[in-house]
């Protein structure tokens, strides 16, 4: 199938240094966005729908589905990674800086609920899916805590890879169709966080 008018050619991808081009950013906006909606499975057909491109196109960027998961969960990784440090600089408190990717944090879960039975097979690949995972986000999410802490004249009672692991708890297996708010309880931790050790 012919690709969409305005994709980059192979040798423009190949040179193309920091954020993925155009057309592969709205693939992987639009499948991590299907995931959420449909699952992992959905449909091929679904995503080059949402993305605006042909189905030829997600198969020439991502020849297979653990390609394009994988691809979505670095893409999601680094969204929130990259995230952090906006927030803490835009917001008005550090606290609502941390709510704020806490919360984007939860919406990044939500995408990667799936991951290991589209991997199926794929060795290791899972293991270095979470060290990578573990070694871009804790340190984002320690920054946060420290700042939110240091301006509520708090120690924190627990580490950021703590508070990361309680927010994964919270979020595993949430029913769908039901009035679990894997958020709210979310929000209720850090708040619990935020309590801290008097300084």
């Amino acid at each position: 199938m012919a690709d969409t008018p305005g994709a980059p050619s192979r040798g423009e991808r190949s040179t193309t240094v920091g954020r993925p081009p155009q057309s592969t950013q709205a693939i992987l906006d639009a499948a991590a966005a299907v995931f959420v909606s449909s699952g992992v499975d959905a449909p091929v057909r679904e995503i080059a729908a949402t993305a605006g491109v042909g189905v030829g196109t997600i198969y020439r960027h991502f020849p297979t589905r653990p390609e394009l998961v994988v691809a979505v969960y670095r893409h999601q990784v680094e969204a929130c990674a990259e995230a952090g440090p906006r927030l803490l600089a835009e917001s008005a408190t550090p606290e609502i800086a941390l709510r704020a990717w806490v919360a984007m944090f939860v919406d990044f879960l939500v995408t990667k609920h799936g991951l290991a039975g589209a991997l199926r097979g794929a060795g290791d690949g899972s293991d270095a899916l979470h060290a990578y995972f573990v070694d871009r986000l804790v340190p984002v999410a320690a920054a946060l805590l420290d700042a939110a802490c240091e301006s509520a004249g708090v120690v924190p009672s627990v580490d950021a890879y703590t508070v990361l692991r309680g927010i994964g708890n919270l979020c595993i297996g949430a029913p769908k169709g039901t009035d679990y708010r894997a958020s709210a309880l979310v929000q209720l931790l850090i708040s619990g966080v935020l309590a801290g050790d008097a300084a």
